[in-house]
């Protein structure tokens, strides 16, 4: 629960440096996180970021292409019953978005569950954590950039006529050989932040307006081709269909934790975090169900299959016109670019701080004296991730990104268990109610979901790991800038 009465910052009480003999399991101190708070290379990150503007961080991350992609994928595993899916993966994500939202307060940092991570766990489990997050940002970058092209397409359709043809706007082995919207859209998101975190804040509350208004257009209309006999064979591929179509949608719900990565410039974070978090999941998850509903009750469940833009054609169908079908991809379009904008932030965020301890090079944590934004790291990671949308079909990155966040969401979850044990007397904004049930049933929640998942998306991931393991071993490990201080620490202290 929210501590209503601490609106000012609160800073963690001092208290003994959190270290251990081993490099693989010493953990960095809370005061230390927070003390470090903004502090680059060449600058620093500027406090500009209000509550609201977080909030609207957390619904563009989130807001995309779950819905207006995703659900297309989603329906031929569950039928109607994704409705049921969709509450699952939101229970999943409510559980940990608590966990996040008690150590956000705690802990305002940009480098998120990687931070809580080595505050609690130990470098080589923060490693592990930062290395999940760039598999959930930057493969999810590059998934939403994927669904961005099926929407223009249609929007470029409906106004004039013409779409891009395939060769150009689909990856290879899904009819392409590149998709150019996909890098396109990256690339536009990459100027905007290169202008400031609080002029690509002010562009995303724009489009989450945009896009908060397309899904309540479509619900409107959609509503009035609604047929209730669509509903009649509730869950035809049973409980096991349902739990597929919920760990492939909780995709939907990656980026409500990109809050959590705008830690270092918000201007009271300890109290504006926790609230955004929250507030954030609520509203999407009530605008997931809503248009679920109302789309598979205006099309029969196999009509989803292989359609990447479900909406645009129910609209279509509903009024038996191109117009309304056309002005939400125009909506979709602006929506799914916020997504890109807003992950993308996240991504740069979480490797400014694993770059500022030392376990990924310099370059990513260089602020400019001029913007106050990591220049470097941005275009280093936007033109990775644009060329990873151009290259990489939807269907492999949807469930890629959701095995890596799920693993950082059962960290993080564990994080605050042993955080309240370790450090109980730290003063805290919000408390995860119910003591540990609630982390503990989050963490489980997370592993249950993963399990969901198919061999391929496991072997993927085992690869991820063990890339990342390779880079741990081979240069951040000797370049950690806690491992360097501990010498000098000890012989302070004795």
């Amino acid at each position: 629960m929210l501590d209503q009465g601490a609106a000012s910052p609160v800073v963690p009480p001092s208290g003994p440096a959190a270290r251990t003999g081993s490099p693989l399991l010493r953990r960095k101190p809370v005061e230390q996180l927070v003390d470090e708070g903004g502090k680059g290379e060449g600058g620093s990150l500027r406090r500009s970021l209000s509550m609201w503007q977080l909030t609207m961080i957390s619904i563009g991350a989130t807001l995309g292409t779950g819905i207006f992609v995703v659900l297309g994928e989603a329906v031929p595993k569950a039928g109607p019953a994704v409705t049921i899916s969709f509450v699952i993966a939101g229970l999943t994500a409510l559980f940990s978005a608590l966990s996040y939202a008690e150590l956000a307060g705690s802990i305002p940092v940009s480098g998120s569950s990687y931070s809580y991570a080595y505050a609690t766990m130990g470098e080589l489990i923060a490693w592990v954590c930062g290395w999940c997050l760039v598999l959930e940002y930057g493969v999810s970058v590059a998934a939403v950039a994927v669904g961005w092209g099926e929407y223009l397409n249609e929007f470029l359709d409906g106004t004039i006529g013409v779409t891009i043809p395939d060769a150009l706007s689909a990856p290879p082995g899904d009819g392409g050989y590149f998709n150019l919207p996909a890098l396109v859209v990256v690339l536009l998101a990459m100027v905007f932040l290169l202008g400031g975190a609080k002029e690509s804040a002010r562009a995303n509350t724009i489009m989450v307006a945009v896009k908060i208004g397309a899904l309540l257009l479509f619900c409107t209309i959609g509503f009035l081709g609604f047929k209730s006999g669509n509903y009649a064979d509730f869950m035809p591929l049973g409980m096991a269909g349902v739990s597929a179509a919920g760990a492939s949608l909780f995709f939907s719900y990656i980026g409500f934790d990109a809050a959590s990565t705008a830690g270092e410039e918000a201007k009271n974070p300890q109290r504006d975090l926790p609230r955004a978090i929250m507030l954030s999941l609520i509203i999407v998850t009530a605008l997931y169900v809503l248009v679920a509903a109302v789309a598979v009750g205006a099309r029969n469940w196999k009509g989803f299959e292989g359609s990447e833009a479900a909406l645009a054609g129910i609209m279509k169908d509903v009024t038996g016109q191109t117009f309304w079908g056309t002005l939400l991809a125009a909506g979709a379009v602006i929506a799914i670019a916020s997504v890109v904008l807003t992950v993308l932030y996240g991504q740069t965020r979480v490797l400014f701080a694993m770059s500022r301890d030392g376990l990924v090079p310099k370059a990513f944590s260089k602020v400019s004296a001029k913007t106050g934004t990591p220049r470097v790291n941005t275009i280093i990671v936007s033109l990775f991730c644009g060329v990873l949308a151009a290259a990489i079909p939807l269907g492999n990155l949807v469930d890629a990104t959701s095995i890596g966040t799920l693993f950082a969401f059962g960290l993080v979850n564990i994080a605050v268990v042993v955080l309240r044990w370790t450090r109980p007397d730290m003063n805290r904004t919000f408390r995860v109610p119910l003591g540990p049930l609630f982390p503990v049933l989050g963490f489980i929640a997370c592993v249950y979901n993963m399990f969901g998942l198919g061999t391929a998306t496991w072997v993927v991931f085992g690869i991820w790991m063990a890339v990342g393991l390779v880079f741990y071993f081979g240069y951040g490990i000797r370049h950690s800038r806690l491992a360097k201080d501990a010498p000098r620490q000890i012989s302070t202290d004795a």
